[in-house]
């Protein structure tokens, strides 16, 4: 443990100027606080944060900083208060200490609600000073160090599985390479023992072999070089660590013993110009590895990464990873944002940088804590590539983003008008997947919203929370409208007009808040016709089966299928169908049409009486053709479909024989007469032996 001098001189190394005196405040106060405390490992609780703040001081971070690593734990485990800290400290160390004290562990009803109710306090704290999620991360990776003192081993698996899903893709995000690093092979160690006592032995064996020597003999010939060719570098050279070996195992579906890029070597060289140089060298040299080439110094990384990184073939079975980078963005890579917030700079951070805004932006939209860790995975876990607007400016994106991804992540009320989109100058699908270096230009229209079909092909967590949070908020509007309708019907059957306060009187009866809740507990059937007459009118819920007055017939216009209500795939029902709803205890609306034969296995649902509404329009058909084996006859029914304007939507071949093929097809019809004037032209044709509705 650091001594409490050894701490002082280590701040004074880099800041001169710092307050001495509030860290050895600090220092005493939590010695104090945490008295005879222990650690599992045995030693005394205070050292902990004496190590967090050392971890800190190798990032050169400020006095208030050290303080607060220092007493990060007095709030949550020992007697002191957020006043008591606030009165010896300062306001601006206060804030950091409770900020810090929020993201402690809490209890939840699973691990998922207690991993994502941290991240969303992690996030909201950090978004006001970056600071918090500094010293979080020194925090994090000194119990990392000190897990294996923890006896109960789903604790370990529990603490190792967090760090590996939150804190690691955190401290990559901020660039602190490190960090991330060291987290992942401690969490590797308790996540995956066998694998990682597998590769660490057999690193051991090279090592044993030729494996150091050979990392320092290849760093210094190229070293050598480069110096030969005017270049003057620093190299380095390491094994990668386990952690990063068993990724590639498995994404290669390949043995430890085939790997053959298991050495990275660092080039660190005066400026960018030197950089380039240094690259050109080395290819010339050395064969490049296609396709492992990545400048991140023209495109840099969005936590502001800036290196070459490139792979060339060394020797006949052995390929190196080298990193070429300038002294300032070998700091900027070492320390990433910590770099930023050193003793000299005077601005205080303010945590607003593109990716935190993102975060926030997937913390505001998510609904339940599976969907907030799925989205910030998403955010901070994927390898990118980078996009133009038509404007040229570069946004960046994780690997197989779609043209919606993309429209998302230049503004959210764009991704929610995109109507179509232009790569490279080219129409395409909005499911395209993105390349390196495509120009996107993306088509808006103020008439269009989120489709929930964008769910099963968007990637980035921004876009599937703002899509999914149109669909909510969609669903709930249509399904008070939906509520409302079946409202109404249900007083149009009770035996005298209600009175102006029935309505309040019957959300008491039903122990209902609103009356928007009440709507969408009729809509979705969790109260049926009965509980509500007997709510409104005490009575008449004897009359629940009367028949409901002529012209009562609840319009579907307007309301979205598949939001409100579901169109039955049994029967396909079309504008201009008699239809019929029925409704089952807890679920949408279904309609059928009136002479749909699954109506008869509906024994235990509702039937509502439904209408299109007037002006109606759009729905699926499905059509079975037969047509004769013969050339042309599938673009003969191709085209009657596109002569009477009905787009295919799908198309099934259901079965054929030497002689006719028969085929299904959906389409999209604007109501029922458009779909018996398709099926008369089919009817017509001569390669067309039958065509029926199914």
């Amino acid at each position: 443990m650091l001594r409490q001098y050894e701490l002082i001189e280590r701040v004074k190394s880099y800041d001169p100027d710092a307050d001495e005196a509030l860290i050895n405040r600090a220092y005493v106060f939590s010695v104090n606080a945490h008295g005879t405390q222990k650690r599992a490992s045995g030693d005394p609780y205070f050292s902990h944060p004496i190590e967090v703040a050392g971890i800190l001081t190798d990032l050169r971070l400020d006095d208030e900083t050290i303080a607060t690593a220092i007493l990060h734990d007095t709030i949550e485990d020992t007697v002191a208060t957020q006043e008591e800290i606030e009165k010896l400290f300062g306001e601006r160390v206060a804030r950091l200490v409770d900020g810090v004290t929020k993201l402690s562990t809490i209890e939840a009803q699973s691990d998922t609600e207690r991993a994502a109710e941290n991240l969303r306090k992690f996030l909201l704290a950090m978004s006001g000073d970056i600071r918090v999620l500094l010293v979080k991360l020194a925090d994090r990776l000194h119990n990392m160090r000190t897990l294996h003192f923890i006896k109960n081993e789903e604790k370990r698996r529990r603490i190792a599985r967090e760090t590996m899903d939150i804190y690691a893709p955190l401290a990559e995000r901020i660039g602190m390479y490190e960090f991330m690093k060291e987290m992942q092979t401690l969490a590797f160690q308790h996540l995956e023992p066998d694998a990682y006592e597998s590769i660490t032995t057999r690193q051991a064996r090279l090592r044993e072999g030729e494996g150091e020597v050979a990392i320092e003999r290849i760093a210094d010939e190229i070293k050598q070089l480069l110096g030969r060719h005017g270049v003057d570098a620093e190299v380095t050279g390491r094994e990668k660590h386990p952690y990063s070996i068993w990724r590639k195992m498995a994404e290669r579906h390949v043995s430890f013993e085939t790997l053959t890029d298991v050495m990275a070597f660092r080039a660190i060289v005066p400026d960018v110009e030197a950089c380039y140089r240094a690259l050109g060298i080395l290819h010339e040299r050395w064969h490049m590895v296609p396709g492992r080439f990545k400048d991140y110094i023209s495109t840099p990384k969005r936590n502001g990464y800036r290196s070459l990184h490139t792979s060339v073939q060394y020797g006949e079975d052995r390929r190196i990873e080298v990193q070429i980078r300038s002294i300032g963005m070998h700091e900027q890579a070492e320390h990433g944002l910590a770099a930023h917030w050193s003793y000299k700079q005077g601005d205080r951070p303010d945590g607003q940088a593109g990716w935190i805004r993102d975060l926030l932006e997937i913390l505001e939209t998510s609904e339940n804590p599976e969907e907030l860790l799925e989205n910030t995975r998403m955010a901070m876990y994927q390898d990118r590539i980078f996009a133009f607007t038509p404007a040229g400016e570069l946004i960046q994106l994780p690997k197989g983003a779609t043209v919606v991804d993309f429209a998302y992540e230049v503004h959210t009320d764009l991704g929610n008008q995109t109507v179509g989109a232009k790569v490279n100058g080219r129409v395409v699908p909005l499911r395209t997947q993105l390349d390196n270096g495509d120009q996107v230009r993306i088509l808006r229209s103020d008439n269009q919203h989120p489709d929930p079909g964008w769910l099963s092909f968007v990637v980035t967590g921004k876009a599937r929370a703002a899509i999914r949070r149109f669909v909510r908020h969609k669903e709930h509007e249509e399904i008070v409208s939906l509520g409302r309708k079946l409202y109404d019907q249900v007083v149009s059957r009770l035996p005298a007009p209600l009175g102006k306060g029935a309505l309040k009187n019957a959300l008491q009866r039903l122990g209902i808040r609103q009356e928007e809740a009440l709507l969408e507990k009729i809509a979705r059937h969790e109260i049926d016709d009965h509980e509500l007459m007997e709510a409104l009118m005490p009575g008449s819920g004897d009359l629940q089966n009367a028949v409901p007055p002529k012209g009562q017939a609840i319009s579907i216009k307007g309301l979205t299928p598949g939001v409100a209500f579901q169109l039955a795939e049994c029967c396909h029902p079309v504008p201009g169908d008699r239809i019929v709803g029925i409704r089952a205890r807890g679920e949408d609306i279904l309609i059928h049409t009136i002479d749909c034969d699954e109506l008869a296995n509906g024994d235990d649902a509702d039937w509502i009486a439904v209408n299109w509404g007037d002006g109606s329009d759009g729905g699926t058909a499905q059509v079975r053709a037969v047509l004769k084996n013969e050339p042309g006859s599938l673009a003969v029914m191709a085209g009657i479909f596109g002569t009477h304007g009905a787009n295919i939507l799908n198309v099934k071949l259901d079965d054929r024989d030497s002689s006719f093929h028969s085929f299904c097809v959906d389409i999209e019809v604007h109501d029922l007469p458009h779909l018996m004037r398709i099926l008369a032209a089919l009817r017509a044709a001569d390669c067309v032996s039958q065509a029926e509705r199914v």
